[in-house]
């Protein structure tokens, strides 16, 4: 809805679009109660969002220029109270535009994904910096600062071509991908998996596959990866909400038909001599999915793959999953010293898994004292339930003298 009242109004009135939706969205939550949930929900809140625009419109003197076009583009009567406005293939194309608008070139590159992953993905503040491993205070200024540059710059609203869109698609496929893994790994609330943000990343990257703009093998990598990640969701928590590990998980329950489609885009973004980041991820992903148990997990290629992804990535994060890989390889010791090794590791020094990961390995050391105050720490830095309720089955594992 943002996207398709952003083409109409206008990109520099991105605000007003987000405004008025938000207000539409509010008279949902103060009128369906009472009233009952409409048979088209989507129809009733897009048609609330018009109206609502057009009083701004006939009220603003700013859109005195274009005031007849915007209501001819608008005010489509013809429709029936509950049938949708705008076609999906419309829709669809207004928010493959506004992807390609946060990451303009003109918006800073530190910003490009924190707006849009605020404005397609509806993340707020706080989601962002967990994200960015970065403060409210730092995003939120960010957030403005590409608004700015929208406004000033004059943005058109489009899909660009040529050397344009090749680096416009990186912002793009960054912020889809961070979409994905704040759905597979949620940063606070009550669920540790939020289904829903990685079924809208799976949807958005498909949008994006489909078109000229974005069928590019790194688009089909990152599809492969989120698909393979997805196809494991079902088997994360346990019957009462509990967090499994990867080799406590039932594969038999992991979705095969998924796995298909993420293979069959893997095999896709073999295409040319492309090598990204999002090619080694979906590598390290399908040696997962290929393996029929833990033990017969091919760990020297995933940590082969890891060493690859560091040349791309060398983000404190990555090295702390590579480490995981070296201690599946070469033991736990190796892995306690692959972790003290991690360049920038004081971005991690707020970041539960850098002690739940450091826990593992002392409790496999039978170093237990130690293990348990790494799990103590992972425990008060963890933010959503199932993930506090395991820590705290390991620390008191380890307080107990077990290694589990």
């Amino acid at each position: 809805m943002v996207a398709t009242l952003t083409r109409i109004f206008g990109i520099e009135h991105l605000s007003l679009a987000e405004d008025v939706v938000q207000e539409a969205l509010a008279r949902a939550l103060q009128t369906w109660p009472f009233y009952g949930v409409p048979e088209n929900p989507s129809a009733w809140i897009m048609r609330a969002s018009r109206n609502l625009a057009l009083d701004v419109i006939r009220r603003r003197k700013l859109f005195q220029d274009k005031q007849a076009e915007i209501i001819r583009l608008m005010d489509r009567d013809s429709a029936a109270p509950e049938e949708a406005i705008f076609s999906e293939h419309e829709i669809a194309d207004d928010r493959l535009r506004l992807m390609f608008v946060c990451c303009h070139p003109a918006i800073p590159a530190d910003a490009q994904v924190a707006l849009a992953l605020k404005t397609l993905c509806g993340f707020g503040v706080t989601e962002i910096g967990r994200a960015f491993l970065m403060t409210d205070a730092a995003i939120a200024k960010r957030l403005t600062r590409a608004k700015q540059k929208i406004h000033q710059a004059r943005i058109p609203f489009e899909i660009p071509a040529g050397e344009e869109l090749t680096q416009r698609l990186d912002g793009v496929l960054q912020s889809l991908y961070l979409l994905f893994n704040e759905g597979y790994k949620a940063s606070s609330g009550e669920n540790l998996v939020r289904e829903e943000l990685c079924d809208e990343a799976i949807r958005l990257t498909e949008l994006l596959v489909q078109h000229p703009a974005g069928n590019q093998p790194r688009t089909h990598a990152l599809l492969a990866l989120m698909l393979l990640n997805a196809a494991r969701i079902p088997t994360r928590l346990d019957s009462e909400g509990n967090l499994l590990r990867l080799k406590e998980q039932d594969r038999t329950q992991w979705n095969q038909t998924m796995i298909a489609r993420g293979m069959f885009h893997f095999a896709h973004s073999a295409a040319g001599d492309e090598l990204s980041g999002y090619h080694l991820q979906a590598g390290i992903a399908a040696c997962h999915c290929t393996a029929k148990d833990y033990e017969s997990t091919d760990w020297r290629q995933i940590l082969s793959l890891y060493d690859r992804l560091i040349e791309f990535d060398e983000s404190p994060v990555v090295a702390l999953n590579r480490a995981i890989a070296v201690a599946n390889v070469h033991g736990p010791k190796a892995g306690v010293e692959a972790v003290g090794a991690i360049r920038n590791s004081q971005k991690l020094n707020s970041y539960y898994l850098l002690y739940a990961v450091l826990g593992e390995f002392e409790a496999q050391l039978n170093h237990q004292q130690a293990a348990a105050e790494h799990f103590r720490k992972s425990f008060e830095l963890a933010e959503t339930k199932s993930e506090r309720a395991f820590l705290l089955k390991r620390l008191q594992s380890c307080v107990d003298g077990e290694n589990v």
